[in-house]
């Protein structure tokens, strides 16, 4: 059975040869067919196109009902600024299909998450090829789409679970596209933030997060050198503020800006490959 994806970029543009690298690994899959939205090479500034094009994109790849699943090409800022008004039209078709990404893909995962539409994935997006063995994190999410397990973060449990980028999360809190997560197990990871703002964003995060079962660290991946060192590690950090806010500490998690990312599906994950 072939399946059949839509790829668009409601952030930053993706390259052409990452792409290109991409299809070839479809191509040799034979079971999977990717379909890129032309609006991922689009450019607009810092954008994949304008708000417009980008928010077009998202809502024909998601309405469109030859396509199974819509996979996100890419991270960089931008999917807040359209999240609100794509969750607004969906249509049926949209809001039964399986959306994949992470990091700045955070913020529409998390609005499907908040309406229980959709089934909202974190896990490796096209762009990942390019880092040092990236083919490895583009064929896990092969397999994920053909309903294998080997790909999943090693630690889900039956518990309901959600994975988001430090930052994004922070910006998400006391929003419109802000899920309720009492009782989940939150993953997050953060990456090119000095270990200062790592304690900052925890300061902000833990004290929208109480009731939660608890908080799992994923990679904290380059750091930038300070004028002086911060003086606790990234899990001290994460201790420090979980503590002050009653929050479980629970070790860490295998998710990160990196081809080692793995795959969280939004929710009780046996519910979600079983769905």
């Amino acid at each position: 059975m072939t399946i059949n994806v839509a790829i668009c970029a409601p952030g930053k543009r993706l390259e052409r040869d990452l792409a290109d690298r991409v299809l070839d690994m479809a191509a040799a899959e034979g079971d999977i067919n990717l379909t890129f939205h032309p609006q991922c090479f689009a450019r607009h500034g810092h954008f994949a196109g304008d708000d417009a094009t980008r928010l077009d994109a998202l809502v024909a790849c998601a309405n469109d009902p030859a396509f199974d699943a819509v996979w996100f090409a890419h991270g960089g800022y931008g999917t807040n600024r359209i999240a609100g008004a794509a969750l607004a039209q969906l249509s049926e078709v949209g809001r039964s299909k399986t959306f994949i990404g992470y990091s700045d893909a955070g913020y529409f995962l998390a609005g499907l998450y908040r309406h229980g539409v959709g089934r909202p994935v974190h896990g490796p997006m096209v762009a990942d090829i390019r880092h040092s063995g990236g083919e490895a994190a583009i064929a896990r999410v092969f397999d994920f789409l053909r309903g294998g397990t080997a790909g999943l973060e090693a630690g889900l449990d039956e518990r309901p679970t959600v994975a988001f980028n430090l930052m994004t999360l922070a910006m998400l809190v006391g929003t419109d596209l802000m899920p309720g997560l009492a009782g989940h197990v939150v993953l997050v990871e953060e990456v090119s933030e000095h270990l200062y703002a790592v304690d900052r964003l925890f300061f902000h995060v833990t004290q929208h997060l109480r009731g939660i079962a608890g908080i799992r660290l994923g990679r904290i991946s380059d750091v930038p050198e300070n004028d002086r060192p911060f003086g606790a590690s990234e899990e001290d950090i994460a201790r420090y503020w979980c503590a002050k806010s009653d929050i479980p500490y629970l070790n860490f998690a295998d998710i990160g800006h990196d081809a080692g990312n793995k795959i969280v599906p939004f929710g009780r994950y046996n519910q979600v490959l079983t769905a």
